[in-house]
């Protein structure tokens, strides 16, 4: 992938096309993936092996003490929203393995990115092509939002948010159900939400990449 790429040379329905950032001190990385119908077994094998890896490196080690996740938190206080009682998602999935639970299986697409999101320890989503139309805005969620997400009705005030011209869809706690992806979903955006200074987007990209080479369940096309 060119991360350098040109704003002017994105496509349309490219999500960093006219992109506008209203908080500051966000990296957002955008990857669009095709499902290429291989590597369950391969991907199935590549979850466990990183709730294992996740056990051994976090075990008795304070999640909020790990700079990357202390600069996702201070992000979320700037924004106006409390992130232990809202926690990133990559927080929420790094519990969940250390509690002793595994991770979901729920698509390719969305179990990659989970694997992702906990080996950089940001918020990662995967957003179905085609149901959010460019450009978009990240920015601050207003008193009296809400949205329709995948834990049900979910207030926005404070939130760190996406949206388009038709509305908040997405946030680095949870998504929203019209972006979700499904069972027939074969194309979709891959967006991390990464601190400026922290992992950037070159490295995520890097990581990505050697997560599909283990388990090549989808091919990078932009």
């Amino acid at each position: 992938m060119d991360d350098a790429i040109r704003e002017q040379d994105y496509a349309l329905e490219d999500p960093r096309r006219g992109l506008r950032a209203e908080l500051s001190g966000w990296e957002l990385f955008w990857t669009r993936l095709e499902a290429t119908g291989e590597g369950l077994t391969a991907l199935e094998a590549l979850c466990r092996n990183e709730e294992d890896e996740a056990r051994r490196l976090w075990q008795g080690v304070a999640v909020t003490d790990d700079e990357t996740a202390a600069a996702v938190r201070r992000l979320f206080r700037d924004a106006g929203c409390d992130p232990t009682r809202y926690r990133p998602s990559s927080e929420a999935l790094l519990r969940r393995i250390l509690k002793g639970d595994p991770l979901p299986s729920i698509h390719p697409f969305v179990d990659l990115n989970n694997c992702l999101s906990v080996r950089l320890l940001v918020p990662c989503c995967v957003l179905a092509e085609g149901s959010f139309t460019p450009p978009l805005t990240l920015r601050a969620g207003r008193e009296g939002e809400a949205m329709d997400s995948l834990r049900g009705p979910f207030s926005l005030a404070g939130k760190p948010l996406l949206e388009d011209a038709g509305g908040p869809f997405g946030t680095p706690i949870t998504d929203g159900e019209r972006v979700k992806v499904k069972a027939d979903t074969t194309a979709a955006w891959l967006v991390a939400y990464l601190p400026e200074g922290s992992v950037g987007g070159a490295a995520a990209s890097r990581i990505l990449a050697g997560l599909l080479t283990q388990a090549p369940v989808a091919r990078r096309t932009a």
